[in-house]
């Protein structure tokens, strides 16, 4: 009997074994499942506000060349494209910094300081304007615009700088190369020309495009939980498309005025100096995302240093949220899987500017 009944024993432990493991096995495959479906989900919402950053951002009204990206780039080293020789394009959009200078204000060819933040120039091609009033169409608009500020190239007029590049062998050479078949090559248009093509190259692929291409494993547990406290903030209203902002102009300070948060002690108009209309006060272009953990100070007027106390304000400011340490943590996380993967050959000094 006793034999008998440890027999009997033995089968219902084994059986009641194989029970659990069944459960747990079906527990755990319900688990997989709805985390399966969370992800999906939250892929799904964050391909309907981004999209995946492009390997070059064409211009439909200009076919852009290998040879005008040359000289784009030449040019946008070029200190010579500054009055007293001071200042090139990169020493306000630092390429080996994410495409900024990290300063409040940028220093003019002059010394003097500039009114405004210097936004980078990484990705600025996809954005709808340029410059933070939007007062410029496209980068190759905004491109002749610096050197004509007496502030910051302090070029005087174009005739100037045409003379000047007209003097100059290797800028005879390039033009003529960049635009064969014109009589003049060396015009201001085509020198706005050259360096919008180059800066159309300036894009910065990052984890996150490879997390919308449909890797989910490319973003952390707290990058994607960052996702989703973005979209559901309402960060992504107007931070969104393929650079995660720059489509629209926007008022700093929906819901409350900005300076009482930022303390900023600069009387800046915004777009309303730009079109001379009341209702544009304090409007500015919705800024570009990716790259914003390096692309410190914060803001048109560079008022804030740390990512975490602009995202903080931001909440306030723009969605009357008063957003928790946690969720600005998580944010700040996703934020920072924006950064991206810089051409090193974009931000090598060109051997041509070199002296021999």
């Amino acid at each position: 009997m006793k034999k008998k009944y440890f027999i009997v024993m033995a089968l219902f432990i084994i059986a009641f074994a194989i029970s659990c493991n069944q459960r747990d096995s079906k527990e755990t495959d319900q688990t997989s499942a709805r985390a399966k479906q969370a992800e999906d989900s939250l892929l799904r919402v964050a391909r309907s506000y981004f999209k995946v950053l492009p390997a070059i951002a064409y211009d439909s009204n200009h076919a852009i060349t290998p040879t005008e990206i040359k000289l784009g780039k030449v040019l946008f080293y070029d200190t010579r494209l500054s009055k007293m020789g001071n200042n090139s394009c990169n020493s306000c959009h630092n390429l080996a910094t994410y495409g900024v200078d990290n300063k409040v204000n940028s220093t003019g060819d002059a010394g003097k300081q500039g009114e405004r933040n210097s936004p980078t120039v990484f990705n600025a091609a996809l954005q709808n304007m340029q410059f933070w009033d939007g007062r410029a169409k496209d980068v190759e608009e905004q491109a002749g615009m610096p050197i004509l500020n007496p502030v910051e190239m302090a070029i005087p007029h174009k005739g100037f700088l045409v003379d000047r590049l007209k003097s100059i062998k290797l800028y005879q050479d390039m033009f003529k190369t960049a635009f064969p078949g014109e009589a003049n090559p060396i015009t201001y248009e085509n020198l706005q020309k050259a360096i919008g093509a180059f800066e159309r190259t300036l894009l910065t692929p990052s984890k996150f495009d490879k997390y919308m291409q449909g890797n989910t494993d490319a973003l952390t547990a707290e990058e994607k939980a960052g996702l989703g406290v973005f979209i559901a903030s309402g960060c992504g209203t107007c931070h969104n498309g393929v650079g995660i902002g720059g489509g629209i102009m926007q008022k700093f300070g929906l819901v409350t005025d900005y300076r009482t948060l930022t303390n900023s002690k600069i009387k800046d108009e915004g777009r309303q100096k730009v079109t001379k209309n009341k209702g544009d006060k304090d409007v500015f272009k919705v800024a570009g995302l990716r790259n914003i953990a390096g692309t410190y100070p914060y803001f048109h007027d560079g008022s804030i240093a740390s990512l975490d106390s602009a995202v903080k304000i931001m909440g306030k400011a723009q969605l009357n949220k008063n957003l928790s340490n946690e969720e600005i943590r998580e944010i700040v996380s996703f934020l920072n899987s924006l950064s991206g993967d810089i051409n090193p050959d974009a931000k090598t000094f060109p051997s041509e500017l070199v002296k021999k």
